[in-house]
């Protein structure tokens, strides 16, 4: 986790503490049916998903099915108070960054996809007052309780790659689920259970499945094709990675 976040929580840990003891981490659970998983446990299984920003164009279908799939779900509605204008309001779980690189004549138009990233080490939860934000133990999803959410966004404060988002028709915060009603759901085929966005995307850039399984398809590409995590510098580990673009040499006239 962020150093300085580490630093915040021991301190408060032990401001709470009563006097003349010593403020120590909670204790493992023996309870196997227990939902949330415990700050800094290790889990058998993380579900992710692995972006092929070799092959992403940026048309956002991932961005429009994500936004229809979990408004009209359980995750929804997605309030968009005020989506044209000059100051625009909006709730979405995925957005695509795009932006140039490099120097004419060799510039590249990158499209980067980001949503929350289910940090194994997640600091917005830590961080939550009510413990809304919780990491599920079960396949490392990272999910927010909106019955408990007061919407203090003190989880946005503390996410460093800025995927929370503040609801502001029902001011809770929200952030991707990895479509967590629809993977498990035995009423769709087989084929539809994964995320919506990974099932609109048309050039198959974005791959789902179980990073901590060697032999899943998302471990195979992180391997074969150099996959890596985004910022690493916040010690947060991030499940979701990315997989390297390829460079290509600008094109010279003769």
């Amino acid at each position: 986790m962020i150093g300085w976040l580490k630093d915040i929580l021991r301190t408060n840990a032990v401001a709470q503490a009563p006097a003349g003891s010593t403020a120590t981490a909670p204790a493992p659970m023996a309870d196997a049916t227990r939902v949330r998983a415990l700050p800094g446990e290790t889990l058998a299984k993380q579900l992710a998903l692995v972006i092929d920003l070799n092959v992403c164009v940026g048309c956002h279908a991932c961005v429009t099915s994500c936004k229809q799939w979990n408004t009209s779900g359980s995750a929804g509605p997605l309030a968009d108070e005020a989506p044209y204008g000059a100051d625009p309001t909006g709730t979405f779980f995925n957005r695509v960054q795009t932006y140039e690189a490099g120097s004419y004549p060799g510039t590249e138009t990158i499209h980067f996809p980001k949503s929350c990233l289910h940090c194994e080490d997640p600091p917005c939860v830590p961080v939550c007052p009510t413990g809304a934000s919780y990491k599920r133990k079960e396949d490392g999803i990272v999910l927010v309780d909106y019955d408990k959410c007061i919407g203090c966004k003190y989880c946005a404060w503390a996410c460093p790659y800025g995927a929370r988002e503040l609801d502001e028709e029902r001011q809770v915060m929200t952030k991707c689920t990895l479509c967590v009603d629809r993977i498990y759901d035995e009423h769709l085929p087989k084929e539809d259970r994964k995320p919506a966005c990974v099932k609109a995307c048309p050039t198959g850039a974005r791959l789902f499945g179980d990073v901590k399984d060697p032999d899943s398809e998302v471990s195979k590409a992180i391997r074969e094709r150099g996959g890596y995590a985004l910022m690493p510098e916040w010690e947060t580990q991030p499940a979701n990675q990315y997989l390297p673009r390829h460079k290509t040499p600008p094109v010279t006239k003769h």
